[in-house]
C-alpha cells in the first residue's frame, strides 16, 4: 500500500498518519527525506487522533466540480491537539461565520475521493 493510500485509509478511520523524526521527535505531515528541524534521515510512522480545533477557514458558496453536494462548505484548517501540526479539509453545511466560530472542536471524519479530507464538528 502506498503512503497516499495509507493516508486515505487512516483518514477514513478519523486518524492522521504522520512521520516522526527518530532523532528529535519532530512530526511531519508527509513523507520527508530529512527532518526539517534537525536534518536527520530517520523516521517512524505515528498515528494521531484527527481531533483538534478550527484555526481558520474560508466559506465556499460557489463550488468547484465535485463539491456541489456539500455547498455551502468551509475549507478548514484544523489545529491538531497536542501537536504543532495543522491539517486542512472541508466541512459541509457552513454558510456563515456564525456556523463555525474559530476554536470550534472538530475531527477528521473521512475522505471523499476527488475532494479530500472531511472534517466535522465534534
Amino acid at each position: 500500500m502506498t503512503i497516499e493510500e495509507q493516508l486515505i485509509q487512516y483518514a477514513k478511520e478519523g486518524k492522521l498518519l504522520t512521520h516522526k523524526c527518530t532523532e528529535c521527535g519532530y512530526l511531519h505531515l508527509s513523507t520527508a527525506y530529512y527532518c526539517l528541524k534537525c536534518g536527520s534521515k530517520g523516521f517512524e510512522d505515528v498515528l494521531l487522533d484527527g481531533v483538534g480545533s478550527v484555526a481558520t477557514y474560508t466559506i465556499i458558496t460557489v463550488a468547484p466540480a465535485g463539491f456541489e453536494k456539500y455547498t455551502p462548505y468551509a475549507f478548514v484548517v484544523l489545529q491538531l491537539d497536542n501537536t504543532d501540526l495543522r491539517i486542512s479539509g472541508f466541512m459541509a453545511g457552513i454558510a456563515t461565520p456564525a456556523d463555525l466560530p474559530i476554536g470550534t472542536r472538530a475531527k477528521i471524519a473521512g475522505f471523499e475521493d476527488g475532494c479530500g479530507i472531511i472534517i466535522e464538528k465534534q
